[in-house]
């Protein structure tokens, strides 16, 4: 997903605080799971956890 919009993102929690810590947690996650498996990504895990949180709102 290209640049999820922040209003459909935000739909889903309370307010932007909960939303930033868990983009937080899930770009941590990302970027552990990575390191791990010694993954080399173009992707920031940021843009990333952003999409996956996105795409978990579309389900």
């Amino acid at each position: 997903m290209l640049n999820p919009n922040i209003g459909k993102l935000i739909k889903n929690y309370d307010n932007r605080y909960r939303l930033v810590l868990d983009i937080a947690n899930t770009a941590r996650d990302i970027s552990k799971a990575q390191e791990e498996n010694g993954e080399i990504s173009t992707c920031k895990p940021v843009s990333l956890a952003i999409d996956t949180l996105a795409n978990k709102a579309e389900d």
